[in-house]
């Protein structure tokens, strides 16, 4: 539970920061973008797996852009699975988008392929790529945790996790 006296900039802040120390990896073992937005907001982790690096390939959407939305959909979601898209997840769609837009600096022509967004920095183990990486997921948990906090949904702070 998060401590009542945290104000949002403080929920938002954790949120950037838990994210870059789970996917750094230098403080704690490193994850990949999508697993580290997962474990940040307490969600299964296995299947966030596929999203590294764009889908494995490179090929696929930015995992951390991709997790952010597929954690609202988890919260926010019908749990129906014939269920209609509810409400507060159309406005969370909206939102999240229009805050990693706003806070990546990529718009809406600029394309989110990890492919594209990586190649300009090198190879894909470089320092410059992960320092980009990691800095874009965690811009993504905060959008994601801005996102939750203004729908009503609440959000855990857990300690940091042990290596």
């Amino acid at each position: 539970m998060p401590d009542p006296e945290l104000t949002l900039e403080d929920l938002l802040q954790w949120a950037h920061d838990r994210t870059h120390l789970l996917y750094d990896g230098t403080e704690v073992a490193h994850r990949s973008c999508g697993v580290a937005l997962a474990e940040t907001f307490g969600r299964q982790t296995a299947p966030y797996q596929a999203l590294r690096r764009g889908g494995i390939t490179g090929h696929g959407q930015c995992g951390a852009i991709k997790a952010g939305e597929l954690i609202l959909g988890e919260v926010f979601g019908d749990p129906d699975p014939t269920g209609p898209v509810t409400d507060t997840l159309r406005e969370a769609m909206i939102r999240y988008r229009a805050l990693w837009q706003q806070e990546t600096g990529l718009g809406d022509g600029d394309s989110i392929v990890c492919n594209d967004l990586t190649a300009p920095l090198g190879d894909f183990r470089s320092p410059e790529r992960h320092a980009f990486c990691t800095d874009l997921a965690a811009v993504a948990s905060r959008c994601v945790a801005r996102t939750l906090l203004g729908l009503g949904a609440g959000l855990d702070t857990p300690p940091p996790p042990d290596r």
